[in-house]
């Protein structure tokens, strides 16, 4: 994705181009959305408790909202990442299940700029910092920095995994953060500081699957889909199960036989 960012941008790149299908399964609830035209014509958010069980009942209602089917549509878009790690492979193997069928195109969308273009029409002033923020569990959240530049976002830096204490001095002016408890939890340690935080309304998250499918329909518009054979989940760090599998292929545990991570599988 570009530098800057701009959802109205997105939606007339889009122009002439959908039905889109956007998915996000990051969290414990399903976003999806879909834009047609340049337009959203569907939004769905859902708390589900399974989304192998939940997403086909979501997907089929959102599509029901457009008043279309799934032959209908041109591409899915899937958010790709952080999150949770069972969310993201239901999900895109869910997206290339349908692509695989049907030969529609497939367009992975990173999850944090998703979250930060849902803030986008709040007209935020110049120079503001936004910060959307995953639980990340552990102790630990993902999040990434966007800088608010003439009604757009500009990434200023990489997506990232830290204990939210560790996030502050990152932060370095006013700062608008998307997300849920945890972005409540970043704004009062910042507030104890004397330091000014706004968690912006959870609405904006509703944008979260539509927002997802703008920009894929963007890049469908651009002839910039990917290839189903080699999209994959962006993790930001291995999961559980890779690490084990890590320590116990290595033969060595830092020296150790205790448990601890191999050097080369620890997180920064």
């Amino acid at each position: 994705m570009a530098d800057r960012l701009s959802l109205d941008a997105l939606l007339n790149e889009a122009t002439g181009v959908g039905p889109v299908l956007g998915i996000d399964t990051c969290g414990p609830i399903a976003s999806l959305g879909v834009v047609t035209n340049g337009w959203v014509v569907a939004a769905l958010r859902r708390h589900v408790a399974s989304h192998c069980g939940g997403l086909p009942a979501a997907v089929d209602d959102v599509l029901a909202a457009a008043k279309i089917t799934l032959a209908d549509v041109l591409g899915v878009a899937v958010a790709l990442g952080p999150g949770s790690f069972t969310g993201l492979r239901i999900a895109l193997s869910y997206a290339k299940g349908i692509v695989a069928a049907s030969g529609r195109a497939i367009v992975g969308v990173p999850t944090l700029d998703a979250m930060a273009l849902c803030a986008t029409p709040a007209k935020l002033p110049d120079g503001a910092l936004v910060c959307p923020i995953i639980d990340a569990r552990k102790d630990e959240v993902y999040g990434a920095l966007y800088r608010v530049v003439t009604d757009t976002l500009e990434k200023i830096s990489g997506d990232f995994v830290v204990n939210a204490k560790d996030l502050l001095p990152r932060i370095t002016s006013e700062v608008f953060l998307i997300g849920d408890s945890k972005a409540e939890e970043v704004s009062g340690l910042l507030r104890a500081e004397g330091r000014r935080a706004v968690v912006l309304e959870a609405a904006v998250l509703n944008q979260k699957g539509s927002t997802v499918a703008a920009v894929g329909a963007a890049r469908v518009a651009r002839n910039e889909a990917d290839a189903v054979a080699t999209l994959e989940p962006h993790y930001v760090r291995p999961s559980d199960a890779s690490v084990n599998f890590t320590v116990i292929k290595s033969g060595e545990i830092n020296g150790t036989p205790r448990g601890r991570a191999h050097t080369a599988v620890r997180r920064a």
